[in-house]
């Protein structure tokens, strides 16, 4: 039975990838930051356990943990695990870009660093980080989330370099819009960090962010034109980790697919155009 540790399995995509691949006859360690978290997918039949992207010793222990329970062997890790502060770049503290940083690029980086040396004594192992359609290009009040897909790009892509011949496989994973608590996560994170009402651009959150975020979105029942379940990326999660030759990218969602067209083939200026009226 191969293994997997997967990361922020609490919902959406992460729950729906460790509850799927254990269906497909994977061993999966499901983590989360949660207690309560980690009870809830123990009742579902997961092998639950703590990792908190911004605790070091949290990544060590939960890497020890599953390294004890298979015997050193682990095939494959899903850096699922993020989230967003939504605003403009303008308005985002210091702090809330460290904190989108130490999430969504240095403990994904953390946890490799420590997966790495039992893939090598193994041979084999796939390194699997779920990146975004916004790390294709950039959007608009997103930046510090564009920032760190951006950065988790390019790490992935240097890991893919450096590991070449070690049978150790760095893939990215690119979703789209996909049906998940993102969003809601999201308000948390804006109420958290920004003050807005103090901003400049106040009416520029009333006009467009605002609605964006409290209104329009897939829990208030008006999910985006091209959104898909979590299942999907799951599909594509699968085949990155079981394909003989795995790509170094496996998009989801039409979206995504468009995004590395028009990356590659229109000038900046137009790129720029296109995202300020989507």
């Amino acid at each position: 039975m191969k293994t997997i540790l997967i990361t922020g399995c609490s919902s959406g995509i992460g729950r729906d990838a460790a509850l799927g691949l254990k269906a497909h006859g994977w061993r999966v360690f499901a983590s989360v930051r949660r207690p309560a978290d980690m009870a809830r997918l123990a009742d579902e039949g997961l092998e639950a356990l703590h990792l908190d992207y911004a605790d070091q010793s949290s990544i060590e222990a939960a890497v020890a943990h599953v390294l004890s329970a298979t015997g050193g062997r682990l095939d494959a890790v899903f850096n699922n695990g993020a989230f967003a502060i939504p605003g403009p770049l303008e308005d985002i503290p210091r702090d809330a870009m460290r904190a989108q940083f130490e999430v969504n690029l240095l403990g994904p980086h953390a946890l490799t660093r420590a997966v790495i040396p039992a893939m090598r004594r193994q041979g084999h192992g796939r390194i699997v980080n779920c990146s975004s359609v916004l790390g294709l290009v950039a959007a608009p009040w997103r930046g510090p989330y564009n920032a760190s897909k951006f950065a988790l790009e390019g790490m992935t892509d240097t890991l893919r370099v450096e590991l070449a011949g070690t049978g150790i496989h760095p893939i990215l994973i690119e979703p789209g819009p996909i049906r998940t608590d993102f969003r809601k996560n999201a308000i948390a994170a804006f109420e958290h960090w920004v003050d807005w009402e103090a901003s400049e651009r106040a009416q520029d959150y009333r006009d467009w962010l605002l609605d964006k975020l409290y209104k329009r979105g897939a829990s208030a029942g008006k999910p985006d034109r091209f959104e898909l379940g979590p299942e999907a990326v799951t599909a594509k999660l699968i085949r990155a980790l079981e394909d003989p030759r795995p790509k170094a990218r496996y998009m989801v969602t039409t979206p995504t697919y468009s995004a590395a067209v028009i990356r590659r083939l229109l000038p900046a200026r137009l790129i720029d155009r296109l995202v300020r009226n989507a």
